[in-house]
């Protein structure tokens, strides 16, 4: 460095270095000054301490060029100061309010966070004292619409004694299914364009009582009529020996407890029916049948005892009140095939239980190969004897309760024409109705295989005769129309 590079207001070379070192420290502590007023304006204290060393620093030198510029710079801090120092006061005032505010927002939610904590401690406290009486206090939210469906209506039938003492006569059907399944039943009654008010079905004893028949037949209006067997359910009708259904192990009482909780689930069901029970007696094709018409037992069992038997069942149904909803129908064969022994009037009697224990006689009568000589194919010839025999005995209502026509021969129209024409012979006004067996059943006759359709609509002239027949004028029945 030259001489000529002093600096102009220094006098010698040593107050030069001096003034730069001092002119040095100021320009330090300005700009630490600076940096304090302009990044720390929450330290205003802190930097006019500051400047006021600095001012006093100053106060001792001389009034040089230096010297006022940085006098400047310090009432520049100074200004800067009281803007920092009036904006410092205003941020606390500010901050002191958002404070207050704060403050107050944490009041309120700290107030609501216990009445929401309130209230969840007393819902669960009602859900509990609700479960423990066994129900849930519901919710306060809006139900959703629900499509409820309404109760089945009760099931309805008419008394016993108006069921039994009928104002019109009774046409009934039995088919493969029925009660359980209409669609035979109801395709033959559409055929017919009348419905029937009679339906025909079996059991044995080894089923319970069905009350589910009961019921679907009276859901349309429509009597039920159970034909009830002392035997298995599917055992042939050819089969005449039965070990376990002998007449005296039902009267030793082998079968009471079976009998007393069929009678209570009758009582239970609580609507009517009637039951022909251990039907054509007379014959000699079933096991509760006493003999064979040539002296010999059937089944072990002894003359008299169907009578008992009768009886006996009879006055369990009283015991356990079943006979509210039970009409009993005595119902034998019609006695012109049979062994002549069964066939007098005295045999017949042997067998009635009396009209104490009897609601309904009733008739087994078909029009059936092998055809006798005599056989005119009329309802005279296949019922009259039958009838009469039965009219000797009581003066119950008569009940036509399975009967028939087969198609062998072609004179099944004939007989069914020569059928209504009784039915509507006045001579015959306590017949109450009849109940048709519709099926085809294949059978053995005097060794042979032969198919027998019984069916009402198993030709078209058979139909249209049965059809001419249940609308003949002055008949009885009062049906209703199909369609």
């Amino acid at each position: 460095m030259s001489k000529s590079s002093a600096h102009w207001w220094t006098r010698t070379r040593r107050h030069s270095r001096l003034t730069a070192a001092a002119a040095s420290a100021l320009v330090i502590a300005l700009v630490t000054v600076g940096i304090l007023v302009w990044t720390s304006p929450s330290i205003p204290g802190t930097a006019a301490s500051a400047i006021a060393q600095l001012r006093s620093s100053l106060a001792a030198r001389h009034s040089d060029a230096e010297t006022i510029r940085l006098k400047n710079q310090i009432a520049a801090l100074e200004a800067k100061l009281t803007v920092t120092e009036a904006g410092a006061a205003s941020n606390k005032e500010q901050l002191a309010a958002m404070t207050a505010k704060a403050m107050a927002a944490t009041s309120k939610l700290s107030a609501l966070e216990a009445q929401t904590t309130a209230a969840a401690a007393a819902r669960a406290s009602a859900a509990a004292a609700a479960a423990a009486r066994g129900s849930l206090t519901p919710t306060r939210t809006t139900p959703k619409p629900t499509h409820t469906t309404p109760p089945p209506a009760p099931i309805t039938a008419p008394t016993l004694a108006a069921l039994t003492r009928p104002s019109s006569r009774y046409f009934g059907m039995y088919t493969e299914q029925a009660p359980f399944n209409w669609a035979t039943y109801d395709a033959t009654a559409s055929a017919i364009g009348e419905q029937p008010n009679v339906v025909g079905y079996f059991g044995g004893w080894d089923q319970t009582f069905r009350a589910d028949a009961v019921q679907r037949a009276w859901k349309r209006g429509t009597l039920p009529i159970l034909t009830w067997e002392s035997r298995p359910i599917k055992a042939g009708n050819d089969e005449v020996t039965a070990p376990d259904y002998q007449l005296s192990d039902i009267l030793a009482g082998n079968y009471d407890s079976y009998l007393r909780s069929y009678a209570k689930a009758i009582v239970a069901n609580g609507l009517p029916m009637g039951i022909r029970f251990d039907h054509e007696m007379n014959g000699v094709w079933y096991p509760w049948v006493e003999d064979d018409g040539h002296g010999n037992s059937i089944n072990g069992n002894s003359a008299g005892q169907y009578v008992q038997v009768w009886k006996h069942v009879h006055d369990i149904f009283q015991a356990e009140g079943a006979n509210k909803y039970v009409f009993w129908i005595w119902s034998p064969n019609i006695v012109n095939n049979l062994p002549s022994a069964h066939q007098s009037l005295d045999y017949l009697k042997s067998l009635y239980p009396g009209d104490a224990y009897v609601d309904w006689v009733g008739l087994s009568g078909y029009l059936r190969p092998a055809y006798k000589p005599d056989n005119d194919f009329s309802f005279r010839y296949t019922f009259q004897k039958s009838l009469d025999e039965l009219r000797a005995l009581t003066s119950k209502p008569i009940f036509l309760s399975e009967i028939g026509a087969s198609e062998t021969g072609g004179h099944k129209a004939t007989w069914i024409t020569s059928l209504f024409n009784g039915l509507a012979d006045p001579a015959n006004s306590d017949i109450i109705g009849f109940a048709w067996f519709n099926m085809a059943v294949t059978t053995y006759v005097e060794g042979q295989r032969t198919t027998n359709d019984w069916r009402i609509d198993s030709r078209s002239d058979t139909l249209a005769s049965f059809v001419a027949g249940i609308h003949l004028a002055g008949n009885g029945f009062a049906l209703k129309p199909t369609s």
